[in-house]
């Protein structure tokens, strides 16, 4: 018996839109994050980013969630959680200055796959025979962009998939450990690790100073902080921007509409990453690179679809 895509409390058009948008602001914001890596360090932008988020976020659960507590739950899950994908962030981050963004983009929605994998594997999820296509279909078309056995291979290539594993990895913790833990607190809790790591970091740079050869090598990484003016504190407004509308959007539309549809349109997010890396970067994925992102994306859609 076929069961409905849509309940009495479905809205899929809010759903969908609400999707879109954040896709489109979260590529956006990894486009100025790519654009400014000369500009800013990676531990610069986790502090100060999360710092002007946190209010907010704060913010919002107040006024919509007037009985929800700011303390997760379970505070050792939700910690964990939050170092899983603060540091899939700095996996992505650092491979952005070194790739196009559109590869990015495709390497890291493999996530699906992952998560396909990861559930049979740690909670006892059938990936039965959609599953294995999407895997078998990921695996080609990560194989056509990374191009190991070509000149140009790029292990910086290998950073996005680092992180959709972190991610996938993440999710199952979500689900299993997390799964009654409000979004907005979730998200607060992720930005108070990012500031927590930036720091961290951040002091330890200080303490070991690289040389000057390292730090050339890997500015955005080991790099020291700069000072900021009106653009610079423009572009980090961008920024937080962006990482809001991620937190909220994505909560709205996953609350709107069944998880199976949202997920679907989440991966516009490669399509506008393309766009926003051909209008700042003038970045064209040849032919090959094109497959592959095809082959990822279906891979996700029917893995997502499952």
């Amino acid at each position: 018996m076929n069961q409905p895509t849509r309940t009495d409390g479905d809205n899929i058009a809010l759903a969908v839109s609400a999707i879109l948008f954040t896709v489109f602001a979260l590529a956006l914001g990894d486009a100025l994050i790519k654009r400014s890596s000369a500009d800013f360090t990676l531990w610069q932008i986790f502090v100060i980013r999360s710092a002007l988020a946190i209010p907010v976020l704060v913010a919002v659960v107040k006024l919509r969630y007037e009985d929800v507590s700011l303390k997760p739950h379970y505070v050792y899950w939700t910690a964990l959680r939050s170092l899983m994908l603060t540091f899939m962030w700095v996996a992505y981050y650092t491979a952005l200055p070194h790739v196009d963004l559109s590869v990015a983009a495709a390497a890291y929605y493999t996530l699906p796959i992952f998560i396909t994998l990861f559930a049979a594997l740690f909670i006892g999820d059938t990936i039965g025979a959609k599953g294995w296509v999407a895997v078998f279909l990921g695996f080609c078309g990560v194989l056509l962009i990374l191009k190991p056995q070509a000149d140009d291979f790029n292990a910086y290539a290998l950073l996005p998939i680092i992180s959709a594993i972190l991610y996938a990895l993440a999710m199952i913790i979500t689900r299993t450990k997390c799964r009654n833990e409000n979004v907005l607190v979730l998200s607060i809790a992720l930005n108070v690790s990012m500031i927590s790591v930036g720091v961290l970091v951040t002091l330890l740079i200080w303490l070991w100073d690289p040389s000057n050869a390292q730090t050339a090598s890997y500015p955005f990484v080991l790099g020291q902080w700069t000072s900021m003016e009106q653009k610079e504190w423009l572009t980090m407004g961008l920024l937080t921007t962006a990482i809001i509308i991620g937190s909220v959007g994505a909560a709205i539309a996953y609350q709107a509409g069944p998880s199976s549809i949202v997920a679907t349109f989440d991966f516009a997010y490669v399509a506008f990453a393309a766009g926003w890396g051909f209008v700042f970067f003038a970045e064209v994925p040849d032919a090959i690179t094109v497959t592959g992102m095809v082959l990822i994306v279906g891979a996700g859609v029917l893995a997502v679809r499952r």
